[in-house]
């Protein structure tokens, strides 16, 4: 009666409008709970895990046997590789950019010419080759793949607990985001440290790209677990962010029995079903009724709305998306050609995904987080590789099923689970909806800053998160 009581309280003190719109939810409540009742059940009886499959992405028919050797790899240049770039840069064409169009129109050409001449003239692509062998990295062939990974394993400390843990990028990152965690992680005079294993996706960086169609976050997964058994581990944490989380989430539901803990700082929800509509609809009124909190509230809803501050963003912000999920050569031609383009295209969205208020700078925000030679190393991978088509092709791998179709979207993930939620980030997950996909959360966090590109911006409250989690899963 009490509950009834304090609800009748919060509907009388709604304006007509918002009584209205109150009304328009509670009209679907009695269909709803059918509905829900249906889910639930429905829910019981789906796989708790999906296929490993198999596959073969090298070129050519696979080979009765693999070669598993593990051997070491060092990034390398030349002064060829070098000037090549610089005639290049030399023979940008700029673009006058519309004025007081900030990063509104995308990367302001006018800090773009600012960039490329601290590229030109100051950046040191030798004394940031030296800094990103600082630690050990090795290739091996997955899959008829060369794939690149770091390995960091930590200090000998007495009475020390060290646990192994794979690190996860996505794109358009690269390893180089988790330089400046990894000392934090495998360093730590904590009573717990991490034996750190960071993979380049394949088509990523110094990872061997597919010969052969199909390749998504399924494959990625596979070849990701066959890695850490050859590296002889059974058990073992994942921790992920943009593709880095869908990848490390398929790793939790193909192998759970490998998985001690998954840690993730973007969530995913699928904002279908009854229950997510009637949260939109209700959640900023009564927002306990639905299981949000004042802070969900504030991330989902802002002063805008719902639709403007989510819906609307989001359409705004993924025209890439549909790009690589369609033609992903035909953008990726031009960039894999110009570097000017390529820093361009990519480091907007460093710009863009760390705040969106940074599109009204003239400068995008870049520095306020970054350094331009940290963000020009990632450019680097990129270029000299010549990456950036075959990373833009796992967009569209990833987009050629029906998503409703795939296995996994349709399966929860069941090992201990830690959310970390940044503010910044392109859409905010409230823990009642990531419980849809992941049934076993240990640890749901509001970080009090940060964006999309967590361990690069903010890679103490990402590494103090983590380390909390884990303590928790493996009761410290």
């Amino acid at each position: 009666m009490q509950t009834i009581e304090v609800l009748k309280q919060a509907i009388s003190s709604l304006d007509p409008t918002q009584q209205q719109q109150l009304l328009v939810a509670g009209s679907a409540v009695a269909v709803g709970g059918l509905l829900t009742c249906y889910y639930w059940v429905y829910q019981g009886t789906k796989a708790k895990r999906i296929p490993i499959g198999g596959g073969w992405w090298g070129a050519g028919e696979k080979p009765q046997s693999e070669d598993e050797k593990v051997f070491p790899f060092q990034v390398q240049t030349s002064d060829e590789e070098i000037q090549d770039l610089y005639d290049r840069i030399d023979r940008t064409r700029y673009t006058e950019p519309l004025e007081d169009a900030g990063f509104q129109y995308g990367f302001n050409s006018t800090y773009l010419k600012k960039v490329v001449s601290h590229w030109r003239h100051q950046f040191n692509w030798k004394k940031q080759i030296a800094i990103l062998n600082k630690y050990p990295q090795f290739k091996t062939n997955i899959e008829g793949l060369d794939v690149h990974f770091i390995h960091v394993r930590p200090p000998h400390r007495e009475g020390q607990r060290v646990l192994p843990l794979m690190l996860v990028h996505g794109w358009p990152g690269s390893v180089y985001e988790f330089y400046r965690i990894l000392p934090l992680l495998t360093d730590s005079l904590d009573s717990l440290a991490f034996e750190v294993i960071c993979p380049s996706i394949p088509g990523y960086g110094f990872s061997e790209a597919p010969r052969k169609q199909g390749f998504n976050s399924l494959a990625a997964a596979r070849v990701f677990h066959k890695l850490m058994e050859r590296l002889g581990f059974s058990e073992y944490y994942l921790q992920g962010g943009d593709w880095g989380s869908l990848i490390t989430t398929n790793m939790a539901q193909m192998k759970p029995e490998c998985v001690k803990g998954l840690h993730l700082n973007m969530l995913t929800s699928k904002l279908r079903g009854f229950g997510v509509l009637f949260s939109i609809l209700i959640g900023r009124y009564v927002p306990w009724l639905v299981g949000f909190t004042r802070e969900d509230v504030r991330r989902l809803f802002g002063s805008v709305g719902f639709m403007e501050r989510n819906i609307y963003e989001i359409i705004r912000e993924t025209g890439y998306l549909h790009i690589q999920g369609t033609k992903p050569d035909s953008a990726g031609c031009g960039l894999n050609d110009s570097p000017v383009g390529l820093a361009a295209y990519i480091l907007e969205k460093f710009s863009t995904w760390t705040d969106f208020n940074n599109r009204d700078l003239e400068d995008g925000g870049l520095e306020r987080k970054f350094t331009l030679d940290d963000l020009l190393t990632n450019i680097m991978i990129y270029w000299t590789t010549g990456s950036i088509v075959s990373s833009m092709r796992f967009y569209k791998e990833n987009l050629k099923t029906n998503i409703d179709n795939r296995l996994d979207n349709n399966t929860g993930v069941y090992v201990p689970t830690g959310l970390a939620a940044f503010p910044n980030e392109l859409m905010h997950v409230p823990q009642s909806w990531a419980r849809d996909r992941f049934r076993n959360i240990y640890s749901y966090s509001y970080m009090p800053r940060g964006g999309h590109f967590a361990a690069f911006e903010e890679p103490q409250l990402l590494a103090d998160d983590l380390l909390q989690f884990v303590k928790k899963v493996e009761k410290l």
